[in-house]
C-alpha cells in the first residue's frame, strides 16, 4: 500500500524551463542600461545553454556572460539579480495543485527533496504556495548531502514515517531521481522530458503529467492486491 508521495522539485512540480526563459527575458529588460549592446534574444538563449538545465550555479554561467559580452556590470551583481528576482516568475507544472489535492485527499503523506541551494530553492517553493502542503521538505544544501545519495531518501522517509516498499518518489532526472529512488527502495517514476529522452533513458514508470501519477498509484496497490490474493 503506498502511504506516501515524494516529489522532485525542479522539472517536476516547478517548470523550470519556463521559468527560466522568463525570468531571463525580464533580467534582460530591467538591466537593460547595461545589455543594450547585445541582441535580447542572443542574451536569453546563451544563458540557457551555459545554465545546462540548473547544472551549472550561475556563477559560472554569469561570469561567461559578462567576458563573452564585455558586459559593463559585475557577474556579482547579475548573480544577485537571479537570487533576489527569480522566485518571482515561477511557474507551477501543469495540473500541480489539483493534485497535490487529489493526493492529500487520500491521505497521503507529502515530500520534496531537491537538489540546490536551501533559501533559493525554499524561495521557489513558497512562491509556488505549496510549502505547506508538504510534511517535509529536504534541500540539500541545508542537508549536507545530495541526490543520488541514497542517504538523503531515507532521511526523508524517516521524517515521515514510512516504508521505503511504501513511497513512490518522482522526479525529471533517469538517475539522480528515478534509478537512486529505486536504488533506495522506493518507487521510481519518472517525469518525461525531452532533453533526457533525447539521450536515452531506461526507466520503469513514466508519466508525462502529473495527473498520471494517481493512475500510477491505483495500478501498483492494484498490483499488490492481486499478488496477496493469488
Amino acid at each position: 500500500m503506498i502511504r506516501a508521495v515524494l516529489f522532485d522539485l525542479d522539472g517536476t512540480l516547478l517548470d523550470r524551463d519556463t521559468s527560466v526563459r522568463l525570468f531571463i527575458q525580464h533580467q534582460y529588460e530591467r538591466l537593460k542600461s547595461y545589455l543594450s549592446h547585445i541582441d535580447k534574444e542572443m542574451y536569453v538563449e546563451r544563458f540557457i545553454a551555459l545554465d545546462d538545465r540548473g547544472y551549472v550555479w550561475k556563477d559560472k554561467v554569469y561570469q561567461q556572460l559578462v567576458e563573452e559580452f564585455s558586459i559593463p556590470y559585475s557577474a556579482g551583481n547579475l548573480l544577485a539579480d537571479y537570487l533576489q528576482e527569480f522566485k518571482h516568475h515561477c511557474v507551477p507544472c501543469e495540473h500541480l495543485h489539483s493534485v497535490i489535492q487529489h493526493l492529500k485527499n487520500k491521505r497521503l503523506k507529502l515530500a520534496i527533496i531537491t537538489n540546490g541551494y536551501g533559501q533559493f530553492q525554499l524561495d521557489n517553493i513558497k512562491a509556488l504556495g505549496i510549502e505547506s502542503e508538504f510534511e517535509t521538505i529536504l534541500i540539500s544544501e541545508w542537508e549536507g548531502i545530495k541526490k543520488p545519495d541514497s542517504v538523503i531518501f531515507h532521511r526523508a522517509l524517516t521524517k515521515l514515517g514510512v516504508e521505503a516498499s511504501e513511497s513512490i518518489y518522482i522526479g525529471d532526472h533517469p538517475v539522480n531521481d528515478v534509478k537512486a529512488a529505486n536504488q533506495a527502495g522506493m518507487v521510481g517514476v519518472w517525469k518525461r522530458n525531452e532533453w533526457f529522452e533525447e539521450r536515452g533513458t531506461d526507466t520503469g514508470y513514466v508519466v508525462n503529467d502529473l495527473l498520471e501519477i494517481l493512475k500510477i498509484i491505483q495500478s501498483i496497490e492494484g498490483e499488490a492486491s492481486s499478488s496477496i490474493i493469488r
